[in-house]
Formats: structure tokens, sequence, C-alpha cells
């Protein structure tokens, strides 16, 4: 073994030296890494909206063991419990050897992403061409959703109260849509538009139909012939829209990045990315763990964490009330006691744009999962800003187990600025900390992210759990 100098020593003990994770992580490692993104890809392609993520989380959850959680049901530890929130929201448990007034040890994704909503009359036509009109939900960079292809996802909710699930686009030989967007040929007054005034949001309109039906010799005979089919595949008519949640996605599948396939790249990884890690950290407890561990996903954070299947709404403290009910504890009790990791993504440094970050405050790829103690914009506007002694809590559980992790924040300070559900976690008294994986292109259609970091945040949600 060589001989360090005294200075070398003193960098390595005072110093906050951080390497590549490729550098650190042997053959193992690299093998699990790899084998954890096989399954991510999964969750990925089979979760493009909140709805799918809650329903392949419930087949796994099923899998594993756990059963849906009744009011009144008796709780043991190492029980394994969930409840569906409007099938737009899930919560998972693991009772704990300890009693409820220890605590809990959470972790709390979104599975909602950016995307197209269709809105609540969105069907036209327009000089023969058939189109469905859409409303973008949560922060888009508009020009990004033109000239892709897409697909179809949701529900329609007729008036008989039967539900309807539609999905086009995403199964092989299924038509996808499109947006159109103007040729440059014919773009050099749009080219002088600022960027976010380039692509209108009422021009988001999908491309979905051109022949007109045949027989006809009225108006809209395109939009009739559009309608005849989604009446004889889904029994719907347009009024139909009227009480439908449809989506409009990226119609293409998670895929390996680069030579070296280190890098994933896909729609949706914020927040799917931190959501996985803690569906998969859950279902892999070996035994029960001292604190009961409890799993959130969560619908609404990009549009502020609003509404009966946001963050913000009481689903999740009647969840916990539940559980404490059980054990006759009362939820202030637990709650006080516990610990939430907020497991959200973050802006992983880039150097192509790199005037928008602060060097010695930013995540990176490869570096492990990013910790944050604090969001918000500007002056931490809408941050829950982390205690020092939440932070040195997760440093330890992290150190102590070997697992890659590194601070940043997502921008520089006057740049902007972004939230997650952290702050209604404080809010209800609970100790919460920001964490998750370092994001290329956040937002966009397809973001990339790194495999290593993938996993180490999977392995951070695992230590919460275990405490």
């Amino acid at each position: 073994m060589e001989n360090k100098t005294e200075s070398q020593q003193l960098r390595e003990r005072l110093l906050n030296i951080r390497k590549n994770g490729w550098d650190v992580v042997d053959a193992q490692q690299e093998q699990a890494i790899h084998a954890y993104s096989e399954g991510y890809k999964v969750y990925l392609d089979r979760g493009k909206t909140e709805r799918d993520c809650v329903s392949y989380t419930v087949e796994l959850a099923r899998q594993a063991g756990f059963v849906e959680l009744e009011r009144g049901m008796s709780l043991t530890p190492g029980m394994k419990v969930y409840r569906v929130n409007r099938g737009k929201g899930v919560n998972l448990a693991v009772i704990g050897t300890s009693g409820l007034e220890q605590g809990a040890s959470i972790v709390a994704s979104h599975i909602d992403s950016p995307r197209l909503d269709l809105k609540p009359v969105p069907l036209y036509e327009d000089s023969e061409m058939a189109f469905l009109k859409t409303h973008y939900y949560g922060g888009i960079r508009k020009y990004q959703w033109v000239a892709i292809p897409l697909e179809l996802r949701g529900v329609v909710a007729r008036k008989d109260g039967s539900v309807v699930q539609v999905s086009v686009g995403g199964n092989p030989g299924d038509p996808v849509f499109t947006i159109d967007d103007l040729l440059p040929h014919l773009g050099a007054e749009q080219s002088k538009r600022p960027l976010g005034e380039a692509i209108p949001a009422e021009s988001l309109n999908l491309l979905v139909g051109s022949r007109p039906l045949k027989g006809d010799e009225g108006s809209d005979r395109v939009k009739l012939a559009v309608l005849s089919m989604l009446h004889e595949k889904y029994g719907i008519t347009e009024a139909d829209f009227l009480s439908a949640e449809l989506e409009a996605v990226p119609a293409f599948n998670a895929s390996d990045i680069g030579f070296d396939r280190t890098l994933l790249g896909a729609y949706g990884h914020d927040d799917r990315v931190c959501a996985y890690a803690s569906v998969k950290a859950m279902l892999d407890l070996k035994q029960a763990p001292a604190r009961t561990a409890v799993c959130v996903l969560a619908d609404k954070e990009e549009i502020g964490s609003e509404g009966v299947s946001g963050m913000q709404s009481a689903f999740f403290d009647t969840f916990m009330e539940d559980l404490c009910d059980s054990q006759s504890v009362p939820l202030r009790a637990c709650l006080e006691k516990s610990f939430c990791l907020s497991c959200d993504v973050t802006a992983a440094y880039d150097p192509n744009f790199p005037e928008v970050y602060e060097r010695n405050n930013t995540t990176r790829i490869n570096y492990g999962v990013g910790l944050c103690k604090y969001t918000g914009a500007r002056g931490k506007s809408g941050a829950s800003d982390a205690s020092a002694e939440a932070v040195a809590y997760v440093r330890r559980l992290l150190d102590d187990r070997g697992i890659l992790w590194q601070m940043g924040e997502l921008g520089k300070a006057d740049q902007g600025g972004g939230g997650t559900v952290a702050c209604y976690m404080a809010n209800r008294n609970i100790d919460t900390l920001d964490a998750g994986v370092p994001v290329l292109s956040m937002h966009a259609p397809f973001e990339t992210v790194s495999k290593l970091d993938c996993y180490m945040t999977y392995a951070a949600c695992l230590a919460v759990y275990e405490g």
C-alpha cells in the first residue's frame, strides 16, 4: 500500500473531495447499476402518465405481498399495505418493529410529468384536417413539443359511470400523432421571435386525421370520420370529451445513450426516476424496518401540488392517521418524530450552458444522488430549507453505507428556480430534505440521466427506509 504524505492525508481529511462514480464503483456494483436500469426502463415505458404509474406500481406491490389498507385493519410488524388515491396517486407502507410514536421513515416523490392535456372541447377540423386542441401541463418549453411523435393516453368517463381506458401510439403497429411546425423556408418572421414566443400555446394542436367520411356531404367530414372511429373502438361521443383526462406524451421509449451506455434517455425522468427508486427500495426491504417505512407517490407536483390528488391534499394525512389509529398513536405524535426524503430531481451541470450554473454549488452526472438543502426560486421562495441536523442525518446514513452523494443547488440564485413537495411535508412538522437524480434537459420530451445516479438514489431511499 502506497504511503501517503502528510499533506495528502490532510487533503483527504479536511477537503470535500468528490470523484466520478465510475472511478469508485467495482465490477459487482457496476453490474447492479445496469441491472437496476433495465427495471427502470420498464417502469418508464409502462408509466407514461400518473395513472399508468399507479397501475404498474400496484401490480409490482401485489407481487411483493402488499395488500390494500382497510380502515380499522390490525397491523403488525412486517405487514405491507398500500392505498390508491383516485387512480392518480398511491401510498405504500411496511410496518416497523417500533411503534409509530417513534415516527416513520418517509420517501415522497411525484409521478406527474410535463405534458399536453386535451382541452374539454378538443376536436375540430380545419382545411380538411382534424386536430385535437391541447392545454400544456407544467413548465414546458413549447418549441420542444412540435414535429415529434406523440401518443395519447388516459381515460374517458361516460355519463353512465363507466370509464374507458384510451391508449393509442404506444403499442407496435399503432399510429402516432404530431404537432406541425413551420418550415424554415417560410419561417423568417417566426425566427425573429423570442424562443418562448415562437410557438404559441394555441398552436399546439395534435394532427389526428385527414380522410373525410365517405357518402357524407355535410361540413366537418374529417372530424366526423375521426369521431366515427373513436365511437367504434371506445363507444364514446364528442360530448364524452367533456369528462375525459387524455394526455399527449412522447411516443418513444427509454433508451441507453452513448457508446458506453452509462446514460439513460426517456420522457418523464422528472420525477419517475425518483418514484421508481422509492418504490423499488420499498419492495426490496428484506425485513421489517425499525421505524415504519412509507412511500408516497403524489400527483400534481408540476402545477403546485394542488388538488385532491396532490401533496397538499389530506390523502397522505388520512393514510398516516389510519396507520396510527391501528396502534392508538396520535397522528401529530407520529409526524413530529418522522423524517421525509423529498425525492425529486435536480439540475445536472451542462457545459453547453455554463452561464446559468454556479459551478461550486451544482450537481453533476455520475457523482451520485444529489442532496439539496433548499430549492425554491431566487431568495429561496417556496423552499422548506432543511435544518443542519437533517442534512447531517442523511450524510451519516449515506456515508455509513458507502452511497455516493453530492450537494448542490438548481442553478444561480437569480437565474430562476423550482420547487418540490418538500415544503408541504415540512408544513406537517416533518423534518424533510430534498434529494434526487441530476437531470440534463429537464422538462424536455426526452430527458437524460446517469444510470449510476439512478442507482445511488435507489440506495439512498433504501437507507432512509432502513434507518
